[in-house]
């Protein structure tokens, strides 16, 4: 099958919708997560963990959707995806008993993996340099709309129709975006199903694996956007049970989050070709170190609030907003056969990040003394990353 080009809105357009279908099974459930320990007669450490399976489900499979995308095509690899994810939520609607919330968590983040993957592939197949991160600028400016509506929505269908309601939610959107990929998505890759045999993916990934530039660009995304997946399983309990916020204001008050990473992306559009994509890349990085600093002192200096919470998040988001287009068309540019495989392994070891940043506040126990130590940590993993891919991008070029 010879690929098709579409242009740069349609491209934008659909990479959104599949780039948001992750966040937003995530976001949307986070307003009733307390409320979850009560319908379930469980404790917080149970609810947590139906995050992190999700979270464990769609970095790992992440590897497997990527490889199938460049084997059988965009289309049919997420049209299959699409279908593993209505039937996560299914399970999730349907659950009697908490054990069965954490299946559904899993098979839904197992199908929203192929997302983000394919989202990044169409856009690699048809463009390049500054056209790509322009589409990927574009792509992050819609997708905070939808991750950052998504709590307020769960928090209000929460408030108003129990928590059964947030899965009837991700149930109708997963069919919608199989509709949209059915009508308007063109298959932009060249399949080759033999990059599906054991031999090949392997030998694909130990590539990806051991190219420097990749790898650490790829960390440099894997510390900053992990950050806010892993934070995810902290401030549900810090300010619904610290500060004393309802789920609906929770909800409401998670789009200083998304407000921050679209303001971000709006003026990233606005300054980019004045900052270069380095330039872009550095500033983002300085808000994410001005970030970390400042949890470390909200946490360990002043009582909670939903500012001292908050404004470092928001100084983080809108940081991740101006590195992420630049970062994720480097780290791509080296590999246009295997586009779907090289951006599985990017959002692997994104997610991996949020998975092992989520696992490791369930460790610490105390959702606010994670929040302190944990997101500055991540910051200050994504700065260091940055310095070994200038390092590795000057060898390179030397």
């Amino acid at each position: 099958m010879s690929p098709s080009r579409m242009g740069e809105r349609r491209t934008s357009l659909l990479g959104a919708l599949l780039a948001t279908l992750g966040p937003i099974s995530m976001s949307i459930y986070t307003p009733a997560m307390p409320d979850l320990v009560t319908a379930f007669d469980s404790d917080a450490s149970m609810i947590k963990v139906t995050l992190s399976v999700y979270f464990g489900g769609f970095s790992l499979a992440q590897l497997v959707a990527g490889p199938m995308a460049d084997a059988f095509g965009r289309r049919r690899a997420t049209l299959a995806f699409l279908l593993i994810n209505i039937l996560g939520s299914l399970i999730c609607l349907a659950a009697p008993a908490v054990e069965w919330l954490v299946a559904g968590r899993l098979v839904q983040g197992i199908g929203a993996s192929v997302g983000i993957t394919v989202a990044r592939a169409i856009v690699r197949d048809q463009f390049v340099g500054d056209e790509a991160s322009r589409i990927m600028n574009l792509i992050g400016i819609m997708l905070a709309v939808g991750p950052g509506l998504a709590p307020t929505v769960g928090g209000l269908a929460l408030a108003a129709f129990g928590w059964q309601s947030i899965f009837v939610l991700l149930v109708g959107f997963g069919m919608v975006t199989a509709a949209a990929v059915l009508v308007f998505l063109r298959e932009t890759g060249s399949p080759d199903s033999r990059r599906a045999l054991p031999g090949p993916l392997v030998a694909t990934y130990a590539t990806l694996a051991t190219d420097l530039r990749f790898m650490a660009a790829a960390v440099v995304l894997g510390g900053s956007v992990g950050a806010l997946y892993a934070q995810s399983t902290m401030l549900a309990f810090i300010l619904i049970d610290r500060v004393g916020l309802s789920p609906t204001a929770f909800g409401v008050g998670m789009l200083m989050q998304s407000g921050s990473y679209f303001l971000g992306s709006v003026v990233l559009r606005l300054v980019a070709r004045r900052l270069g994509g380095e330039g872009s890349v550095r500033a983002g990085l300085g808000l994410l170190g001005a970030s970390g600093l400042m949890i470390l002192v909200s946490v360990h200096a002043l009582t909670p609030s939903y500012l001292s919470i908050m404004l470092p998040v928001a100084f983080l988001g809108f940081g991740i907003a101006f590195l992420t287009p630049h970062m994720t068309t480097a780290a791509l540019q080296g590999f246009p056969q295997v586009a779907g495989s090289a951006s599985a392994m990017m959002g692997f070891i994104q997610m991996a990040g949020g998975f092992l940043g989520g696992s490791a506040a369930a460790l610490v126990g105390e959702p606010l003394d994670a929040f302190g130590l944990i997101i500055p940590l991540m910051a200050a993993i994504a700065i260091a990353s940055y310095a070994v891919f200038a390092a590795a991008s000057r060898r390179a070029v030397v």
